[in-house]
């Protein structure tokens, strides 16, 4: 019963208006007032002012907001616990990776995951990492991969790999027969780059510029996957992780010397949180698969 008088009162929070939490929540508007009337009488407080045309909280409410969010998190976490099966025969798993990673790690690593445990059901997502940490805070995910400048506290992060970003060429080129590339000669380079919104555009800027490298930027792209056709179909290049051409043998990786521009990934989680049989199921076949590409 409390864990429905928290459900409504935060719908009701949440939409601002006792008629639309109802809606979202198929019950009528009576017995979502009545419930949310119990609240209060039970806690002693009102929560919502229903004076005004819309529906507010009171300052009583604002407090009790938290808690109830709170409270919603660890129901949530308890109820996963009771239906988490240890032998992995069923189960789900919700998991989030920053854009660079569907270029070459989810395929093996979902490939690897499927394999082993094919009953369990993968909802994975692509995301950017501010994101991904609140939905990882938020309960919204169990599991993400994405690099070490963690900003939430609340947040675990494990190494998994060292990703390296080289100047990235189809196989017509003409730098397509080199292993290596000075740092002069890429400031001569024309390159499609990822746009700014993009944590790896931001670790490629602050690397040319540390390095007072300036390379001509002729195209943007907001897709990994735009950014590899452009240089599939032209002669640009551009910079992405070498262990993309894993999965187009028709790109080259040509790394750039004498400083290397690399970046760890890790795998986060929030701290404190349940973590279930697919989870942790999940984190191991990741490691293997990022040691096999490592190696």
């Amino acid at each position: 019963m409390l864990a429905r008088h928290i459900q409504y009162f935060l719908a009701v929070a949440q939409h601002g208006s006792f008629t639309r939490a109802a809606a979202a929540l198929y019950v009528s508007q009576p017995a979502l007032s009545q419930q949310v009337r119990q609240l209060e009488d039970g806690l002693g407080v009102q929560l919502f002012d229903r004076s005004g045309r819309s529906t507010r909280l009171t300052d009583s409410g604002e407090v009790y907001l938290r808690y109830a969010r709170r409270a919603q998190q660890e129901l949530e976490e308890a109820r996963r616990a009771l239906h988490d099966v240890g032998d992995l025969s069923r189960g789900s798993l919700r998991v989030a990776v920053t854009p660079t990673f569907t270029t070459y790690l989810v395929g093996p690593l979902v490939e690897a995951f499927h394999q082993r445990y094919p009953n369990i059901t993968l909802n994975m997502r692509e995301i950017a990492q501010e994101s991904m940490e609140e939905q990882l805070l938020a309960d919204q995910l169990e599991v993400g991969i994405a690099f070490e400048e963690v900003h939430a506290q609340d947040i675990e992060a494990e190494p998994l790999l060292v990703e390296t970003l080289a100047l990235v060429v189809n196989a017509r080129h003409p730098l397509a027969g080199q292993r290596t590339l000075g740092l002069e000669a890429l400031s001569a380079e024309s390159l499609v780059l990822l746009s700014a919104e993009f944590a790896t555009r931001e670790q490629i800027d602050r690397y040319c510029h540390q390095h007072g490298i300036h390379p001509r930027v002729q195209m943007e792209a907001n897709a990994i996957g735009a950014v590899i056709e452009m240089v599939r179909r032209t002669g640009l290049s551009t910079l992405l992780p070498a262990a993309i051409t894993l999965a187009h043998p028709d790109l080259v990786a040509i790394e750039l010397q004498p400083l290397r521009l690399q970046r760890t990934a890790v795998l986060m989680q929030r701290k404190g949180g349940y973590q279930s049989a697919a989870a942790r199921a999940f984190i191991e076949v990741a490691r293997e698969v990022a040691d096999r590409l490592a190696s």
